[in-house]
């Protein structure tokens, strides 16, 4: 009887235990969390994807018959490259970065027609195809000169692709272009090309200035030459001694500063004389 009262017993244990094992497992199959900057998609196993999108918070589901789809609503970037030929056949290099996320409302169409990555599948085909037909649309010089305006034709374009797929693009920004190095090398000659012209330029002009201060100089002279005459004329040649009066002065007094040179008066006894004269006297 004892035996049977014990068995008894664990079998309501067991079963109390097996109870309370099920109500646990309970909330981990029928129920699900949707974080902030995502949303669900369900996946109906007998009707198909539908149209109710999830939001945040706790939701219920049927384990096995409904299956959550997430995905990320967030800004993401991606940054595309191409390389592509403009109109006049120059080849360049183009990066393109966007940033980018779902329509929430168009989360069931991307889900049944382009799945959980149509990001890798849409964004860089159809940024590919606008970026090449913009770029062919102008001159390698062009690019350079009208990037704003290439640029605004890429984003305006994009987005309207994109659109088209659910897809909503909030920035669209060339990052960098780079040309071919046939084209880099023809703007490095047409740099210096120029920097030639500017200095034949500068040495015209300076030729120019130094013919015309020569000509000024020239007059000048001219000038004081005839104002010379005019006063040899009227005051004979008394301006000449006074000139070579002034030179004179001038003369003495450099060769004062020299430390080469040596002053002896005329007709004076000095003392480096003495052995010369007595020599004489003998």
């Amino acid at each position: 009887m004892a035996n049977a009262g014990v068995d008894k017993m664990l079998t309501l244990v067991s079963r109390g235990m097996f109870g309370l094992g099920a109500v646990a497992m309970v909330p981990s199959l029928c129920l699900f969390d949707v974080d902030g900057g995502q949303r669900v998609v369900m996946l109906n196993m007998l009707s198909g994807v539908e149209d109710k999108v999830r939001g945040e918070g706790t939701h219920f589901k049927v384990p096995w018959l409904m299956q959550p789809k997430w995905y990320n609503i967030r800004l993401r970037p991606k940054l595309i490259q191409t390389t592509t030929g403009t109109k006049d056949l120059q080849m360049v290099t183009i990066h393109v970065r966007m940033l980018f996320k779902p329509d929430v409302e168009g989360l069931p169409t991307i889900h049944k027609t382009l799945g959980e990555d149509y990001d890798e599948r849409v964004i860089p085909s159809v940024a590919n195809e606008v970026m090449k037909a913009t770029i062919a649309q102008y001159n390698a010089e062009q690019l350079l000169t009208q990037r704003e305006q290439v640029s605004r034709e890429i984003r305006e374009a994009i987005v309207a692709r994109a659109s088209q797929f659910n897809i909503l693009m909030d920035d669209v920004a060339i990052t960098h272009l780079t040309y071919g190095k046939e084209f880099a090398r023809a703007i490095e000659e047409k740099q210096v090309a120029e920097q030639d012209a500017e200095r034949q330029k500068f040495i015209v002009q300076r030729s120019e200035q130094e013919r015309q201060a020569t000509v000024i100089r020239s007059e000048g002279e001219a000038e004081a030459a005839k104002m010379i005459s005019e006063a040899l004329k009227v005051h004979g040649s008394g301006l000449i001694d006074v000139r070579r009066i002034d030179a004179a002065k001038d003369i003495a007094e450099n060769l004062s500063k020299s430390p080469n040179v040596m002053y002896l008066p005329n007709g004076q006894q000095m003392l480096l004389n003495v052995a010369g004269g007595g020599a004489r006297s003998q």
